[in-house]
């Protein structure tokens, strides 16, 4: 299930936009101004922002770029102006996408999905260019599946190179049991999020230093997994 954030100061806005997207299945947060949406952007860590160009205590082009500077998140700019140079502005600043309000639903899910897409397959495109990973003193290589530690090879199961590998590819993003399992499982699987931790269990007995405080695969109390520690 993708993660989007409103950022938004208008409330009916705000409750238009997330009942049409958790219509379509979207996880949604929404915030009323820049100070609670830059919150928001580090504790829900969407998939996507869509972002109100008019806030109340932020320049929606500063937050934009703000947004971009600090993340790989792609953002997709709201806004009453209509005007070329407000278009080409967002744009330029690194939004993906520029949607004049008022707007149709239907178009507002279709950008969405256009611009989702188009992420995923600049981030497939990346990560197929990239033939290792390092983290500390961990290295991956995803086309012989061989993982070091201080140089020497570690043996892995499938799935348990596989859990590493999904955190290796994205180490911002904490993954949930839910979309390990659908990664790492797929989807006719029958069964539960234990099985993400058993495998997690297993792994770090491998890779960690210590097993009960790991600096790799690190758990994010309340969300899921998160790749630990410097990586490149």
């Amino acid at each position: 299930m993708k993660r989007i954030l409103i950022i938004d100061d208008e409330l009916s806005i705000r409750d238009l936009i997330e009942l049409v997207l958790k219509r379509e299945n979207y996880q949604v947060k929404t915030a009323e101004n820049g100070r609670i949406g830059l919150i928001e952007l580090e504790s829900f860590q969407p998939d996507l922002v869509l972002l109100d160009l008019m806030l109340p205590d932020y320049s929606g082009y500063d937050l934009c770029k703000e947004i971009v500077n600090k993340s790989d998140i792609p953002v997709i700019m709201l806004s009453a102006k209509n005007e070329t140079i407000d278009k080409v502005l967002g744009l330029e600043l690194g939004a993906e996408d520029y949607i004049t309000k008022p707007f149709d639903n239907r178009e507002l899910i279709a950008r969405i999905k256009v611009v989702l897409r188009r992420y995923e397959q600049n981030e497939q495109v990346k990560n197929e260019e990239v033939k290792q990973f390092i983290c500390g003193e961990l290295e991956i290589n995803p086309d012989t599946k061989v993982v070091l530690k201080k140089g020497i090879q570690i043996s892995l199961t499938a799935k348990e190179f596989k859990i590493l590998e999904t955190l290796f590819k994205r180490p911002n993003k904490v993954f949930t049991r839910d979309e390990l399992l659908e990664i790492v499982w797929g989807y006719d699987y029958s069964g539960d999020s234990r099985s993400v931790d058993m495998t997690i269990m297993r792994l770090r007995k491998k890779v960690e230093d210590d097993s009960e405080n790991p600096k790799y695969v690190k758990t994010i109390y309340g969300f899921g997994y998160q790749l630990g520690g410097d990586s490149n």
